[in-house]
């Protein structure tokens, strides 16, 4: 917003105070909130998650684009799922060398060998973009990446609209609101859900929440429970720990956890190698994949979600095998890739290697990881690529174009941090669901977006990471 609100309104500090004093009793009325980091398995005392003091102005054109694109990002992942032959090649070297992406594919190769128990597939995604501005000052959007697991904030983001909506009115700018869209990422994402337990057929049968042992966004996840309750839809939260202990396949391979038959694992979990503390987590995991339950995302659905297959796709003609005769579609999606360029061994990577050590600032390495804060930038990449360029580990990462967004002034609220102006960068999402039976897509759909924005003097990092902050795009 800032860039579009009058200079007396960012610069009167009398009024900054009053209304970042307001904002956050907003947050805190419409429910925008996450435990502490001093006690993060507690309610009993609670904070706002930090937000922006105003939408960050996003022009609507892109925005639309994005919003377009989803559902063949949706069918796009869906797709590489069932292409055993593509993941197997796409992955090759990366398995190689990187011993978490390994065991995960060993776990698909597992789930090949025996057959899939169920024919139910739900994904949930995540598209991540930001807008990268060119010496002409145009503006084009560019993908960072899809999380196809354990993908957040669809909960809060569902909450924040009308946070921005109201300090809008209290900085007596009526008019702005009607340019923050409604936005309801949370129903969005439990309609999949609740068409996947629906399929699965068992009414007794749960929702299971596969959760992290700290829960400091619990809210997040709530507003997704709520939503299935309002449709009469059993929820639990577990974590790796209790589906070792109290969880079984009976004979047909029905799941049960603690007693409990789950229609649905919903993986909000599992996606970093810290996330599985022990061998225990791993077998887990093999139990919930061999099992009935509808996984989101099965195995083959988190692979595909990789950098690697992200960069894969990016070599000329690899989207034409999923989209055959959908040239238009193909254009579309083209248009929002960045540069991808791989690592392997031989001479293209070779070629990357040089490419990123001659001009290290017009490049971000990234290793197959997800949860933020794990990609290199700038001198850092000369040093980490300086160690590996001649060895095999250097397959471990992919070499991605550094987008250069257009920074704007707002001021980050955070608790107990000095309100002070930021310059700020933000990164949009869009959520996706979809469902598929046997061959039949049941669903899909784009269910909403997210804005994140962060100071500028951050490289890396989500709001979950505490980099980043909530946002709403207002459209211009």
């Amino acid at each position: 917003m800032a860039s579009n609100i009058q200079d007396e309104v960012m610069t009167d500090d009398a009024l900054i105070k009053e209304l970042a004093d307001f904002a956050k009793d907003a947050a805190l009325l419409q429910g925008v909130l996450m435990r502490t980091k001093e006690t993060p398995n507690s309610s009993e005392l609670v904070t706002y998650a930090p937000f922006t003091l105003f939408p960050s102005p996003v022009p609507k054109s892109v925005f639309l684009q994005a919003l377009a694109v989803q559902t063949h990002f949706n069918t796009m992942v869906d797709k590489i799922s069932q292409d055993t032959d593509f993941l197997q090649e796409a992955l090759a070297s990366t398995i190689e060398v990187d011993d978490f992406t390994a065991r995960l594919f060993k776990i698909h190769q597992q789930m090949l060998k025996e057959g899939r128990s169920q024919s139910i597939v739900l994904g949930l995604n995540r598209s991540d973009y930001m807008l990268d501005q060119k010496e002409d000052k145009t503006s084009s959007l560019k993908q960072i990446e899809i999380n196809t697991i354990a993908a957040s904030f669809g909960g809060l983001s569902s909450r924040t609209a009308d946070v921005h909506r109201h300090i809008l009115k209290v900085a007596g700018r009526l008019e702005d609101c009607q340019r923050i869209l409604d936005n309801n990422p949370a129903a969005g994402l439990a309609k999949g859900l609740a068409k996947a337990w629906e399929l699965y057929g068992s009414e007794r049968a749960v929702v299971m929440f596969l959760v992290e042992e700290v829960q400091r966004n619990i809210f997040d996840q709530r507003y997704v429970e709520i939503e299935l309750w309002k449709r009469n839809i059993p929820t639990v939260r577990k974590q790796f720990d209790d589906v070792y202990k109290t969880g079984c396949l009976d004979p047909d391979k029905r799941l049960f956890v603690d007693g409990r038959e789950v229609a649905v694992v919903y993986f909000r979990n599992g996606y970093m190698p810290q996330n599985y503390t022990n061998e225990q987590c791993w077998d887990a995991r093999l139990m919930m994949e061999r099992s009935l339950a509808v996984k989101c995302p099965d195995i083959s659905t988190h692979l595909a979600g990789t950098k690697k297959v992200q960069q894969v796709l990016a070599r000329p003609r690899v989207l034409e095998k999923f989209f055959p005769d959908q040239p238009q579609v193909v254009k579309q999606m083209r248009e929002t890739f960045a540069g991808l360029y791989t690592l392997d061994m031989g001479p293209d990577g070779d070629k990357t290697v040089a490419m990123a050590l001659a001009e290290p600032n017009r490049f971000v390495l990234k290793p197959q990881r997800e949860g933020g804060g794990n990609n290199i930038y700038g001198s850092e990449i000369v040093q980490v690529l300086g160690e590996v360029k001649e060895s095999t580990e250097r397959m471990a990462y992919i070499l991605m174009d550094k987008i250069n967004p257009a920074p704007v002034q707002n001021y980050l609220l955070r608790r107990d941090a000095p309100l002070a102006i930021s310059n700020c960068l933000s990164e949009l999402g869009v959520f996706g669901a979809y469902v598929r039976q046997g061959q039949h897509m049941v669903m899909n759909e784009c269910v909403g977006h997210l804005l994140r924005t962060k100071s500028s003097e951050h490289a890396d990092g989500g709001v979950a990471a505490g980099v980043a902050v909530l946002d709403n795009p207002l459209l211009v």
